[in-house]
Order: structure tokens, then C-alpha cells, then sequence
């Protein structure tokens, strides 16, 4: 029976057996059927088979699979495409119930794309390359106008599309000739390349030089639709009163229109790899316009914050190539804050309510009985609360609004006995984040608040206050967050890593705070360019590790010197060695272009090499040092064939005896292989990603807790790795290539006579990685 209901969408026999051999798959397989036939009737066609094959191969809580199917078997998700999309929604809410509405605006349900409109942009895409596709013809990459023809149309089917474009360009170039069935030939193409490479790598204003053309112009408005400084008015939802154009005229007088940005940290923790895109849009943004942008502090809950995280912050910054126009602080305006304040009692739009903090948690508390109090009473207990004449927690200033996601009255102002870094013991009502950000905004004559989509639901407060004040009103703009997978960024989880001893401290190399990837080796070039790989989206970005680390290859690849290192030292003495004393061999800093100069390293009778790179017995695909099979030294002039194995008492070996011959007499090696001599000693740590599973913090991943997925084998420390001498003078944070082994990275644990390397990556991904 399951057979024939497997092969009755579609499944190959060979295919449908393969199913029924995983039982937990061909179970969910048989619900999704018959679910379906019983909408659709017993004939389903291969089309929906298939979407069902995939939702019940691919989804990963089974409790979501009926809510797929219906949709499906409604016909409202048509394509792999949107079941994509709705498996990643289903997977990253695993809160019941699902918002319906979010999930169908997230899969496309409803969205109808006519093959006029794709006529429509294919034409578009191919008028906008039409120079380039009658220049190279059929070697024109015609994956480009696919993924640009995808881009416009997100929902359109990706077979229609190709069929579409092969037409036009069919219709444009006539069929294909002899020249356009050659290849193109490998010389131009690594030409082509390296001209392209050549032409991102552009300085942009003197003070970034790093791949993020394409970052910048996406950031100039190719992506990004933004208002012109000065026609707020013209942002769809933006609130005009009548004073909002004086106020904008007002506001161009001071700005003289410039673009104008904030990156509003808050100073109670480490900035980690998502602010990198925070700070890459909003200073990336400003700069790609013209503009300016400041760095404020949101400092407004003084129980949290520490001069160290001030500090941090502004080098991370920095440290990405940015200078701020500006450092302010949100309690550099508390005095205007609480004037503000004052006057929004006064227009009747807050009061001092006494509900308790649980009491208004949620989205749906209780209505506060204090809503209606007179405005002369706010007043006074508001004065009362400023004097600290109430306790923490006894009242607080709560502004009349209703927010987007239905939330009644955010607060303004709390309690709060403690000092603050900058003001003391001045104040002890602070203001809150939903009071203070806009105001400071308006206050600074932001243009472009660019915050990210899970403050979406603060846009109509943000909105109102400026408006219920009568000040200057900015623009919030959302963006979509920047979130890796193996990680956790959150400053509570953290903390709890450090105070467990998981992690050293918010530099642990394991961490992606940035001062932890600065800590590994991590060039703030790389960390750019893959935010500008990422892109400016609003949807939410969540990405493999790997793509990071592919960054910091490619850079690193450019920067990082080449040294060598073994880290499982073997000692080889060489008994002809041709010398009384060391030679020195010159090796070239960067192999490919010797250009760039060379270092000297000494070539002794005692050199060392990697245990892993001798064996007893050669198997058959073993290329390395064995008896009876030479390898050549790299960079020495020399192969060496091993004479005599010395071994201690338990058998293990520990020298080789070796006889060299000069390379250009010997027969050419299979191999060769890296070495050391009179090298310097040194510790070596070896890090792997810190948790075990992509998500640590869903529940349904990890039961137990992220703190129960930590990765056993995240740090290996080598104590008695040696390096040869040309890095005797390298200093924290440099960077170099050891050959054949990764790229490491100088320690701020390093001291006289003990280098530490931290390895940042290896030479390539692993692909035994999940």
C-alpha cells in the first residue's frame, strides 16, 4: 500500500523502496498524502508529490507538517521556492501559535507573478547588458540575468524565468556560431578575475581599504530606497503635522541637507560579528552619501554599564576602519530629557503610573487605573519621583500610545538608586530606551534612523513622541539582522560562558564577539566584506561560519607573510650535511610574487619536521617521508631519504637519521614537505567552533540548554610547537601563513621567550565540518 501511495506522486520505485526504509521519514511521507488526497482527490500530480516529498523530508518539528500540507494541498505554496521559505520560518518559530499572516507575507502565499511581468524583467535585465551580451556573446554569464530577473521577481518560477531569458538572448544573438561553442580560454578568464579584483579593492576616502565597493554602492540607494534628507514627509507612514515643514526647513538650515547617522550601542557588553553589519550600514551608509556618523552611547541604565565596554566599543569601531563624527552619550541630553518630560504631562500625554514591573509585562496588561489622573498631580509625583521620594519599582512615567504590536503605554521613566558613570548621583530617574532614542535622534537632527526589523513594532512611538513634543521628527528605517549559526551572541549567554569557565572572557577566540575575532586573527577587512556579501536586506541573514572564514582567507591569503612552523616536532639529523655550520635558505614572503621581498631562516645539520609527515611504511597513497621514499625540504635546495630510525623504549620514534642530496641532482620527490632549524619554541592553540550544533539556544535542537552543547574539542593548546626565527619580532595581532598548516595569529599572551599563535583558520574549510 505505501509503495503504490509513494509512487503515486511521483517517486521512482527505486526511490519510493529507499523512503520506506527510513521509518520515520515514510511515515510523515504517508500523513502528508493523505492529507492532501483528501483535499485534492487521490490523483496527485508529480508537482505537489514532490513539494510533499520535500516538506516531509526536510522539515524538522513534525508538529508543523498538517499546517505545510494544507497549504499545499490549497495550492497557496506552489513552488520549492516558497516551501523553502516557509520550512526556515516554521524552523526559526518554534513558538505555537504561528502568526499566519507573517508566515504567508514570508512564503509568498497570494503573490501571482504574470509571464508578463517576467517578460517585463528579463527584457529590463537584458536592455541593461545588451552592450556586453553583443560583445562576449554566449560567453556572457548568463547566470547574471537570471539571478537579477530572480531578484525582481522573488516568487516567480526560477524554470519559467530561464526559459524566458534563453529566449530573448536567443532572439537578440541568433542561434549559436563555431566561435560561441569554444571554450573560453582559462588565461583571460584568471585575467578577467584579477582586473575585477583589482577594481573593487577601491579606498574610499582614504580611510577603508577594503572590498566593500559593492557594499557602498548598495548603501548609496541602489538597494535601499531612503528619503532625501529633508523629505521625511515623502516615507510611507511618516506622521505630518502642522508644524512638521517649518521643523524640516529648521532641520536642513542646520544639516545644510547632509545625510546624518547613529550606531547606538548600548555600553553593558562586547559588540559581536552582528553589529559589525549595524556599523558597517549605519557609518557605510553615511559615508556612501556624503554624510556623517556619530557614535552615541545609549547609557541609560547605569546598573549595567562599565568604562571597559565604552572603551571596547569605540576601538571596535575603529578597528573596522570608521571614524565617528561625533561620541556623544544619551545622558548628555537627560537635562533636555526630563524638560521634555515635563512638557509632555503638561499636553496630557504621559502620567506617573504605580502599577508593578510584572503587573504591565506582556501584550495585554491590564489598563493602569492611573490613566486619567490629573495633569498637576503627574506633575507633582513625577518631582516626587525625581527626589527620590519613591522606591525602585513604585512608579513609574508611561506615555499615552498604543504601539504597533498592540502594546499599551511604554514607560518613560523609572526608579533607579544608582549612580551613574557620567552624571553621578544627579539623577536617579533614568529615562528608557522607547523615550530616549527617538528624542536624542531629533536632538542630533538624525536623518536616517537605521535600526534593525525587531524594533519594527517602536516605528509609531517613535513617531508619536517626536510629534506629541513638537520637535524634529527622523525616519526609522529596519533593516534585517546579521546572525551566525554555532554561535550565541546574547550578552546574558555569554556572561554565563565566562562565569562557567566555558570561555576565558568576551575575547575568547571561540566567541564572535569582535574582540574575540580580532583576538583570533580576523582581519576587520574580512569581517567588512562579508557584511557587504551579506547585503543590505531586510530580511533576516543567518549564515554558516564557513562564509566568514572564506573572507579571511581571501585577505589574509593577500596580507599574511609565510613562515614556518611544526607544530608535532620529529628531529632529523642529517649526517652529510654540507656544512660546518648553518646555512641560510631565503624564503620568499609571499610565494606567488617575489616581489614582496624574502626573509632568511637558518638551514642547520638538526632540523625538525611534523611526525605526521614520516611513516614506517608508505602506503600506496602516502606521498611523504618513509624509508626508501625521499622528500624534498621547501625552499632549502635539498631532499632528504631517510638512513636510520631511532626509537625509544616504548618504540615510538624519535629522530631520523637522514642523508641530503641537492635538488637539482636528485630524482624529483613525490612530496615536499616543511621544516624548522634553531627555531624558536613556542604555544600554539587550536580552536573549532564552540558549540556542537547550528542553533544552541532553539530547544527543540538542544534540550539542554546551550550550556549542554559546548564542543569538547574547541580548544587544543600544542605547549612545545616550534616556529623558525623570522617572526622573533612579530608583535600582538600580526598575521602570518605557517605553510602547509593555516593562518595564525600573535597572541597578546605572548612574553620573551614563549611566542603564542592563535591558528585563526586553516587553509581551507574542512570539509569533514558540518
Amino acid at each position: 500500500e505505501a509503495l503504490g501511495l509513494f509512487t503515486g506522486i511521483g517517486l521512482s520505485e527505486a526511490k519510493a523502496r529507499e523512503t520506506l526504509r527510513n521509518g520515520t521519514l515514510s511515515a510523515l511521507l504517508r500523513r502528508a498524502v493523505l492529507q492532501a488526497r483528501s483535499a485534492l482527490g487521490p490523483a496527485l500530480d508529480k508537482a505537489t508529490g514532490t513539494l510533499l516529498y520535500n516538506a516531509a523530508s526536510r522539515l524538522k518539528d513534525p508538529k508543523h507538517l498538517g499546517f505545510l500540507v494544507g497549504y499545499i494541498a490549497r495550492r497557496e505554496i506552489l513552488t520549492d521556492l516558497q516551501l523553502s521559505a516557509a520550512l526556515e520560518y516554521v524552523r526559526s518559530h518554534p513558538l505555537e501559535p504561528l502568526d499566519v499572516a507573517d508566515f504567508e507575507r514570508a512564503c509568498g502565499v497570494g503573490v501571482c507573478i504574470t509571464p508578463e511581468q517576467i517578460e517585463e524583467a528579463v527584457e529590463a535585465v537584458i536592455s541593461k547588458y545588451r552592450a556586453e551580451l553583443l560583445a562576449e556573446r554566449y560567453h556572457f554569464n548568463m547566470g547574471l540575468l537570471m539571478g537579477e530577473a530572480r531578484n525582481q521577481l522573488r516568487w516567480a518560477d526560477g524554470k519559467t524565468i530561464k526559459n524566458e531569458v534563453d529566449l530573448q538572448v536567443l532572439h537578440l544573438l541568433g542561434p549559436k556560431t563555431e566561435a560561441d561553442l569554444e571554450k573560453k580560454p582559462k588565461v583571460a578568464k584568471a585575467r578577467l578575475a584579477q582586473a575585477e579584483k583589482q577594481k573593487a579593492a577601491v579606498v574610499e576616502n582614504g580611510d577603508m581599504g577594503t572590498e566593500t565597493q559593492s557594499l557602498l554602492e548598495q548603501l548609496r540607494g541602489e538597494a535601499l530606497k531612503f528619503h532625501k534628507p529633508g523629505e521625511n514627509y515623502k516615507t510611507e507612514g511618516y506622521v505630518v503635522t502642522p508644524n512638521t515643514m517649518a521643523l524640516l526647513k529648521q532641520h536642513l538650515a542646520i544639516t545644510g541637507g547632509q545625510v546624518r547617522t547613529r550606531f547606538p550601542p548600548e555600553p553593558n557588553g562586547i559588540l559581536h560579528i552582528g553589529h559589525a553589519k549595524a556599523i558597517n550600514f549605519n557609518f557605510g551608509y553615511a559615508k556612501a552619501n556624503g554624510g556623517v556618523c556619530f557614535l552615541r552611547y545609549d547609557d541609560t541604565n547605569p546598573e549595567k554599564e562599565e568604562e571597559k565596554y565604552f572603551t571596547a566599543i569605540r576601538e571596535m569601531v575603529e578597528w573596522l576602519g570608521y571614524q565617528p563624527y561625533a561620541v556623544t552619550h544619551a545622558s548628555d541630553y537627560f537635562d533636555q530629557l526630563y524638560t521634555w518630560a515635563l512638557e509632555l504631562i503638561r499636553r496630557g500625554q504621559a502620567y506617573v503610573c504605580h502599577q508593578k514591573v510584572e503587573e504591565i509585562k506582556g501584550h495585554n496588561p491590564p489598563p493602569s487605573p492611573w490613566r486619567d489622573r490629573p495633569v498637576e498631580e503627574s506633575l507633582l509625583l513625577f518631582e516626587d519621583m525625581r527626589k527620590g521620594k519613591f522606591g525602585e519599582g513604585e512608579a513609574t512615567l508611561r506615555m499615552k500610545l498604543v504601539m504597533e504590536d498592540g502594546k499599551m503605554d511604554p514607560v518613560a521613566y523609572r526608579v533607579k538608586f544608582t549612580p551613574h558613570h557620567r552624571t553621578g548621583d544627579k539623577w536617579c530617574i533614568y529615562p528608557t530606551y522607547d523615550y530616549t532614542h527617538c528624542l536624542c535622534d531629533s536632538i542630533e537632527h538624525i536623518t536616517h534612523s537605521l535600526c534593525t526589523k525587531e524594533f519594527q513594532a517602536r516605528r509609531s512611538s517613535y513617531f508619536w513622541l517626536c510629534n506629541a513634543l513638537d520637535v524634529y521628527c527622523p525616519v526609522q528605517w529596519e533593516y534585517g539582522r546579521l546572525n551566525l549559526l554555532y554561535t550565541v551572541v546574547s550578552k546574558r549567554k555569554i556572561i554565563r560562558l565566562v562565569e562557567t569557565g566555558a570561555v576565558r572572557d568576551w575575547d575568547d577566540p571561540r566567541l564572535f564577539t569582535l574582540t574575540a575575532l580580532r583576538r583570533r586573527g580576523f582581519p576587520p577587512e574580512a569581517i567588512n566584506n562579508f557584511c557587504a556579501r551579506v547585503g543590505v536586506t531586510v530580511a533576516q541573514a543567518t549564515m554558516e561560519p564557513h562564509l566568514l572564514e572564506a573572507c579571511v582567507r581571501e585577505v589574509l591569503n593577500e596580507q599574511a607573510p609565510r613562515a614556518m612552523a611544526v607544530l608535532e616536532p620529529l628531529k632529523v639529523t642529517i649526517t652529510n650535511f654540507p656544512a660546518l655550520k648553518a646555512l641560510e635558505v631565503l624564503v620568499p614572503n609571499f610565494p606567488a610574487d617575489e616581489s614582496r621581498g624574502f626573509h632568511k631562516v637558518p638551514f642547520h645539520q638538526t632540523i625538525y619536521i611534523e611526525e605526521t609527515d614520516f611513516r614506517e611504511e608508505a602506503d600506496k597513497g602516502y606521498k611523504r617521508l618513509a624509508p626508501g621514499q625521499p622528500v624534498g625540504l621547501r625552499h632549502a635546495g635539498y631532499v632528504i631519504t631517510v638512513q636510520n630510525v631511532i626509537k625509544d623504549v616504548s618504540g615510538r620514534v624519535i629522530e631520523l637519521e637522514v642523508t641530503c642530496t641537492k635538488s637539482d641532482v636528485a630524482e624529483k620527490p613525490r612530496a615536499f614537505i616543511h621544516w624548522v632549524s634553531e627555531p624558536l619554541a613556542c604555544e600554539v592553540r587550536l580552536y573549532e567552533r564552540l558549540f556542537l550544533h547550528k542553533n544552541p539556544e532553539d530547544p527543540s535542537e538542544v534540550p539542554g540548554g546551550f550550556l549542554s552543547d559546548l564542543n569538547p574539542d574547541s580548544l587544543r593548546v600544542v605547549h612545545n610547537a616550534l616556529v623558525d626565527s623570522s617572526v622573533r619580532s612579530a608583535q600582538p595581532f600580526d598575521k602570518f601563513q605557517f605553510e602547509r598548516l593555516g593562518y595564525f595569529s600573535v597572541d597578546p599572551d605572548s612574553e620573551e621567550g614563549k611566542m603564542v599563535f592563535n591558528r585563526t583558520v586553516t587553509l581551507k574549510e574542512d570539509p569533514g565540518k558540518a
